[in-house]
């Protein structure tokens, strides 16, 4: 069953757009490990696109054949269709993949599957639209195998437009496994500098934040069986 729309995620406008600059070196990482070289005929889906940043970003390193980006939020897929330019993508508002009437060679999704109450209907949602042997690369610290989670999820829950869920790594493993999907599983091992702010909300200390982006935030890569 398809959620109610939304304008923006992030209750705050600033931080929303702010998003995207602070969201590109966790992009990078996941194009440099989970894209293929050569997309050049190859359709993306990006689920949770908000502004449309990453498939900006990755069809100026590894230019696609097409890609659809979609979101609940209607005026970031709005600023995502201002922004495109030229590129070959079209940013859709809604939440199922499947409504979308298309098929995708590759999915990525960053920091989605805790918004969303039921990790097996996405897990089915994506099969719908991913071709046997597509890959789905999803992007997730927000979990409640991270020791920041108790903390994180109240400062997000106070800035969300709509609920976050608690959803466990062997919660989301198992929901694709049983969808038909071959699971595998990678610390993100940010390879870039990250800028820590003293007192930050989030990262209360350096070690928190090194210890985020080298183990508690994951890649999964969720493949398509026959």
């Amino acid at each position: 069953m398809a959620r109610d729309t939304i304008s923006i995620w992030n209750r705050n406008q600033a931080d929303e757009d702010a998003m995207g600059a602070s969201h590109a070196p966790i992009w990078r990482r996941m194009i440099d490990v989970g894209a293929p070289a050569d997309l050049r005929q190859s359709t993306v889906l990006d689920y949770g696109c908000n502004q449309g940043g990453f498939l900006r970003l990755l069809h100026d390193r590894h230019p696609f054949k097409a890609a659809v980006g979609l979101d609940i939020a209607r005026e970031s897929v709005a600023r995502a269709e201002l922004l495109k330019g030229h590129r070959p993508i079209t940013y859709k508002v809604g939440d199922l993949a499947a409504e979308l009437g298309q098929t995708f060679d590759l999915a990525f999704s960053h920091e989605v599957v805790y918004l969303l109450p039921d990790p097996l209907a996405h897990a089915r949602d994506i099969r719908a639209v991913l071709r046997p042997g597509g890959a789905y690369i999803a992007a997730m610290g927000c979990h409640t195998d991270s020791a920041l989670w108790p903390r994180w999820r109240t400062l997000i829950s106070e800035t969300s437009s709509i609920p976050v869920y608690d959803h466990s790594l062997e919660e989301v493993s198992k929901a694709f496994a049983d969808s038909g999907f071959s699971v595998s599983v990678r610390p993100l091992a940010l390879d870039a500098f990250m800028p820590f702010t003293l007192g930050s909300a989030y990262f209360p200390k350096v070690v928190d934040q090194l210890r985020y982006y080298s183990s508690d935030k994951v890649l999964f890569r969720f493949v398509r069986t026959p």
